[in-house]
This record gives C-alpha cells, sequence and structure tokens, in this order.
C-alpha cells in the first residue's frame, strides 16, 4: 500500500508540471505575439550578437596576461634581452625587472584622470591593461620591452616633416653640440671611464653614453659640462623629459662595434639621431638602411 500511494503521489505531481509547463508555454506563446515587431527584432539581434560572442571567446586559446616582469625572466636566464645584452643598471626601467609596474601605470593613470579626466584616455587604459598580451605574443614590427601603446602607426624612419621644427633647430646648430663633444671626448686619452660616461654592454666592440637627460631626470653635473646643448635641448617642442621614457645624451661607438638588433623601451616616443657618421658606417631599423650623412 505505501509503494501504491507513492507512485500515485508521483503521478500526480508529473501531472501537475505537465500543466504547469503548458500553462507556461501558452503565456510566453501570447506574450510573443503582443509583442510589437520593432522590439523582437532587437531582441534577435541581441541574442544573435550574444551567440556570436560566446562563439568568439570560445575560439580563443586562453593566455595568462603576465607583467612586464614574469616575460622577462625567460631572456634574464640567457643574458639576452631582445639578441641584446643587456645592461645590469638597477635604474634601468628598461633592463630592470621591476615588481608590479603595470599596477604603478594603471595607478597614474587614474590619478591623471582624477585630475583632468577620462577622456580619450581609453586607448591608453586599453594598453596597460593588456600589456602582458602586447609585450609577449603579438607580431608587429614595434617590439617595445617596458610600455606599448596599441594602434599607433608603424614605419621604420618617419620623415624630417614629422617634428620639422626640431629636426631643422638641431641641424643648425649642429656645429656648438659637435664643439662641446669633441672638449668631452678629449678625455677619452686616458685608460679609465671618463667622468659622467657610461659603457653599455654589446656583444663586441666599445658603446659610450654621455646622458643630459636620462629616463625623464636631468644629470646636472652633465648638463654644466654641455651647457649650450642642454639650453638647445630646453628650446625644442618635442623633447620628452617628464618621464622615464626622456632620453638625451652623447652616444660613441668605437671602431669596429656592432650592436645587435634591439628595441626602444616603448613605441609612443620618436627617436632622433644626430650623428658625425664616418665612412662605412650606418645604421639600419626594420631591415633597412637610411642615408645618414654628419649633422
Amino acid at each position: 500500500p505505501c509503494r501504491t500511494t507513492m507512485s500515485l503521489e508521483w503521478l500526480m505531481d508529473w501531472s501537475w508540471s505537465l500543466d504547469g509547463l503548458r500553462d507556461f508555454i501558452a503565456t510566453g506563446i501570447q506574450s510573443f505575439r503582443d509583442c510589437d515587431a520593432t522590439a523582437l527584432a532587437t531582441v534577435a539581434c541581441l541574442l544573435v550578437l550574444f551567440v556570436w560572442y560566446c562563439y568568439h571567446v570560445g575560439r580563443e586559446q586562453p593566455r595568462a596576461y603576465a607583467t612586464v616582469n614574469a616575460l622577462m625572466q625567460s631572456a634574464e636566464a640567457n643574458g639576452v634581452q631582445n639578441g641584446y645584452v643587456y645592461c645590469p643598471s638597477p635604474e634601468c626601467v628598461r633592463c630592470t625587472h621591476h615588481d608590479g609596474l603595470n599596477q604603478k601605470l594603471y595607478h597614474n593613470l587614474q590619478e591623471y584622470a582624477k585630475r583632468y579626466s577620462w577622456s580619450g584616455m581609453g586607448r591608453i587604459h586599453k594598453g596597460i591593461r593588456e600589456q602582458g598580451r602586447y609585450l609577449n605574443s603579438r607580431p608587429s614590427i614595434q617590439k617595445p620591452e617596458v610600455f606599448f601603446l596599441p594602434d599607433l602607426p608603424t614605419m621604420p624612419y618617419f620623415s624630417r616633416d614629422a617634428q620639422k621644427h626640431d629636426v631643422e633647430l638641431l641641424e643648425r646648430n649642429f656645429q656648438t653640440i659637435l664643439c662641446e663633444f669633441e672638449t668631452l671626448y678629449k678625455a677619452f686619452s686616458n685608460c679609465s671611464l671618463p667622468q659622467g660616461w657610461k659603457m653599455n654592454s654589446t656583444p663586441s666592440g666599445e658603446w659610450f653614453t654621455f646622458y643630459l637627460v636620462n629616463q625623464g631626470m636631468c644629470v646636472p653635473r652633465n648638463c654644466r659640462r654641455c651647457p649650450r646643448t642642454y639650453r638647445l635641448l630646453g628650446s625644442l617642442r618635442t623633447c620628452i623629459a617628464n618621464n622615464v621614457f626622456g632620453n638625451a645624451c652623447i652616444s660613441v661607438l668605437s671602431p669596429g662595434t656592432v650592436i645587435t638588433e634591439h628595441y626602444g623601451p616603448t613605441n609612443i616616443r620618436i627617436r632622433c639621431h644626430l650623428g658625425k657618421c664616418p665612412a662605412g658606417w650606418l645604421i639600419t631599423c626594420g631591415g633597412l638602411p637610411p642615408c645618414l650623412g654628419a649633422g
């Protein structure tokens, strides 16, 4: 009797469930008939977009968006970064592994937005949020080592017209810069590295730099030794001198020096070379040799 009672109760519950389901379907059909055609079309479009989004996300391989610090660990094992032997300086933002760099960038962006506005900051926000993907796996001629800003045009060289005012100003003052450099270079008659100069690590040869602005910071002692060149930097309209991507230096390569192909720390700046070029010397970018002359 107990089993019979349980069977009857189960059948009654099942019958009630079918009735409820039938009523629910009938109500839904009636509501569908009462809906406006425009509303139905909108809902249909939204459903199609949702299905497409789910399909697109499902096809993507999962990626771990690592920090800049994590991306550089494999390079550290071999002592090479982008084919370039990196420097051991603890102050170098490009070669030193900074924990939490992305968090610091995002914090600074938030502070800027609070003071001014988020307007126009979407691309920068996207760049900071997805640095791991951009720095690690993006097939592009632009492969900076610290910060990549998406959607910037890519080209090996920019024409003089891109920064016409500053380029012409530097060219007019080439002899002034050269004169101060030659005074500095006389110190290389001694065997030891002269004060103010740094030696960069290269596979072969010697590469020396004398910074006036290093990672956005003025180097006072060096600037006092090149006062006219430093004043000239202050008159440039587009010289970066207030963040870690700003550099201005005198760069010297000894005969026979070869610098392995490498990339700068970011793609948001344009580097200007004002060269004193001996015969047989050249610099390539993107595999293309430019035509460079003195000044």
